[in-house]
């Protein structure tokens, strides 16, 4: 009987033993995923100069050094919308092609990361259909509403697909954004230590109604005293300095309807500054936080290898629909809008603003981090375009997987997006052919060194925007051919990709283009003349 004991005792030890370099091999590969983890963090209503890397005199210190340490993107695009920006970032599609807030025509980058084994948290503004637990997020924490009270929330706060109105007295929204931030992620990590996570942070700042923590509000007082015109001027000579802009592009002027600052009332004077202050108090809190979010980063050991984007949905808002100039913007039941005259300021050195298709709407700032995978100059800048359809397919190309080829209940649409990591890796990357961008009636497309563009479907104007970036000359008198060709693959897009019709997809009307009263309404609306 010895002999089968001992060869039952043997077959076990093997077992056991397989068993045990099956677990460490299985550790060792988990413990081998270098693929990176990707922070993207979206602002909201942020103009392309405001933050300070970016021209702005507004303190972001943190932003600012994963800037000096990272990448800086010259020519990056969003939508000009709020909805329509997030649709882009989230699907790798133009806005109408993914189906517009209903993404009824693609996938998310949650839902693709997921599958490649991430793990997959939002925090803050979602603004689609359903919730971001039912578009591939594990974890979530924020408002499903356009907008919300930075003090007390609203009816749409939830966490993890729950109602969640846990809004104590030191509630704001931003710092509650990033608690939850690093909650999740604490969870992740204790849950698949072996799995990097996609973390998407969507602020609501610094979107209205401007509320703002008193003690930020205070660190600007005197800041803004010298007015709209001398603070522009002063943010356009450092994005020189800064060379993100070449030497022969121009200031686009101050808009027509809105007064120099040396013609207002003091009590207009005293009124604007402190709406400005209470915006820059609101960025500065975003800094503040991201600076949290970096400090948690460093502290678990993950920020090396952490690629982290920051960009802005489109460009500063022009519209005020300021409720009441009787309650300070630290007040929960205050309202405040700033106006074009700071709006203007924000996208220093572009014209127009929110919801236009030209420079001002459009350009965004990003700023990429990732100090094991970008090996681009430190600090440096590319003049290459990008836009946010890039974002899915970067995460893709990161994450070593594949967008798919079908998706269930989904129609789905190909991938527009092209990576964006040749760049990171200091390349010149095959970039595309063209860039299609349209919100409401307010249309442009890219094509080279070209920009055709059209506010509210009244002209079409034609720029050469590497030597003309702040759309000041417009050739479209000059280049009529090119303006047709440009304009043909417009339309030919909008109802290919788009599958846009009727108003959505009608020609221009001829007429002359509204300006913008100061409050950001077009002057004589709908009585435009030819």
């Amino acid at each position: 009987m010895a002999q089968p004991l001992m060869t039952l005792h043997h077959t076990l030890l093997i077992f056991l033993t397989t068993l045990s370099c099956l677990s460490l091999t299985h550790a060792k590969t988990a413990r081998q995923d270098t693929r990176p983890n990707i922070i993207i963090m979206m602002v909201d209503d942020l103009g392309y100069s405001d933050f300070g890397c970016y021209g702005s005199e507004i303190q972001t210190p943190n932003i600012d050094s994963l800037a000096s340490n990272g990448l800086r993107f010259s020519s990056f695009y969003n939508t000009a919308k709020c909805h329509s920006s997030r649709v882009s970032l989230l699907t790798g599609l133009y806005s109408d092609q993914a189906g517009d807030s209903k993404l009824s025509r693609g996938v998310t980058i949650a839902e693709v990361l997921g599958k490649a084994g991430y793990r997959t948290a939002m925090v803050g503004k979602w603004h689609l259909t359903k919730e971001p637990t039912d578009r591939g997020f594990e974890k979530y924490f924020g408002h499903l509403s356009g907008a919300t009270n930075f003090f007390k929330g609203d009816k749409s706060f939830r966490l993890n697909g729950q109602k969640w109105d846990d809004f104590g007295p030191d509630f704001y929204t931003t710092d509650a954004n990033i608690t939850f931030a690093t909650r999740f992620l604490d969870e992740t990590r204790r849950e698949s230590p072996d799995k990097p996570f996609f973390l998407y942070i969507a602020h609501n700042a610094p979107h209205y109604p401007l509320q703002v923590k008193k003690e930020d509000y205070d660190k600007y007082r005197g800041i803004y005293d010298t007015g709209w015109d001398k603070i522009r001027a002063k943010r356009f000579q450092k994005q020189r300095d800064m060379k993100l802009i070449p030497d022969g592009w121009k200031l686009a002027p101050r808009p027509e309807l809105v007064p120099a600052w040396s013609k207002l009332s003091d009590e207009d004077k005293q009124w604007d500054t402190r709406r400005m202050m209470a915006f820059a108090g609101m960025v500065d809190r975003i800094d503040q936080t991201t600076g949290s979010l970096v400090n948690y980063l460093k502290q678990n050991q993950l920020f090396d290898n952490t690629l982290i984007l920051i960009c802005s949905d489109n460009g500063a808002c022009p519209f005020d629909r300021t409720k009441g100039k009787d309650k300070d913007p630290w007040d929960p039941e205050s309202y405040w809008c700033y106006d074009t005259g700071w709006s203007h300021v924000g996208n220093t050195p572009f014209r127009l603003h929110k919801q236009n298709q030209h420079a001002g709407g459009i350009s965004s700032p990003l700023i990429a981090h990732w100090p094991k995978g970008i090996t681009a100059k430190p600090g440096s800048v590319t003049h290459q375009p990008g836009h946010l359809i890039d974002f899915m397919a970067t995460c893709i190309d990161l994450a070593d997987t594949q967008y798919p080829t079908n998706w269930p209940d989904i129609e789905l649409q190909a991938l527009e997006g092209k990576s964006l990591d040749p760049i990171f890796k200091g390349k010149q990357r095959a970039g595309h052919k063209e860039l299609f961008f349209r919100y409401s009636s307010n249309r442009a497309i890219i094509q080279g060194d070209y920009k055709l563009v059209t506010h509210r479907a009244s002209q079409w104007e034609l720029y050469h925007i590497t030597n003309d970036g702040t759309e000041m000359h417009n050739l479209a008198s000059s280049m009529p051919e090119k303006v047709k060709t440009m304009a043909q693959l417009w339309h030919q897009i909008a109802k290919k990709k788009g599958q846009l019709k009727g108003k959505t997809n009608a020609p221009v009307s001829g007429k002359t283009p509204p300006r913008l009263k100061k409050s950001g309404v077009p002057e004589n609306k709908g009585k435009q003349k030819k």
